[in-house]
């Protein structure tokens, strides 16, 4: 049984990337991911990737910030303690909407955080996953999974006749308890 994991293609320009991955997807080879060490346009859609909903959980967390901060100052100054200053009315909206701008605003961006590290399972102190370090550099990584792809010296070739630097087999690594 093999003990390869994933196969990496390490190019060393977008644009031979941009290429790998048009060869490997005219293959039908599926592409486990793609690692940059800076945005590049378009990789998204050529990847398939869905656009983010983040817009969508920004406006309910700052809706729930809106309603809370409503109803925490309506329970304050119209229910709990209704205090009568010169005739004014107990709930004047125009005073509070500073506060409910605020809260609106720690909220979402509370929610925000929490929802970055929900999605990305980046929570504190957990060690992320690196496939290859010089993706942070300078190198540009497909990864293949090999286990998806049997016939590791297609995608071998495929890689480098892309213009792939170098293409390596990450090896899974076993634990042994005993």
């Amino acid at each position: 049984m093999s003990n390869i994991k994933y196969i990496l293609g390490s190019f060393g320009d977008p644009d031979e990337l941009m290429h790998g991955i048009e060869k490997l997807q005219e293959n039908n080879i599926s592409i486990y991911d793609v690692y940059t060490p800076m945005p590049i346009h378009g990789i998204e859609a050529k990847l398939g990737i869905k656009r983010s909903r983040i817009d969508i959980a920004a406006f309910c967390f700052g809706i729930t910030g809106t309603c809370a901060a409503f109803a925490l100052i309506y329970f304050c100054a119209v229910i709990d303690w209704k205090v009568n200053i010169g005739g004014k009315p107990s709930f004047a909206l125009p005073d509070f909407i500073p506060i409910m701008f605020e809260l609106t605003v720690l909220f979402c961006a509370f929610g925000m955080v929490l929802s970055y590290y929900a999605s990305t399972h980046l929570f504190p102190g957990r060690a992320p996953r690196v496939m290859d370090l010089r993706a942070t550099d300078d190198r540009f990584i497909i990864a293949v999974d090999a286990k998806e792809n049997a016939e590791h010296t297609v995608i071998d070739g495929l890689l480098k006749g892309a213009g792939a630097l170098e293409v390596k087999y990450n090896e899974r690594k076993y634990i042994s308890y005993e």
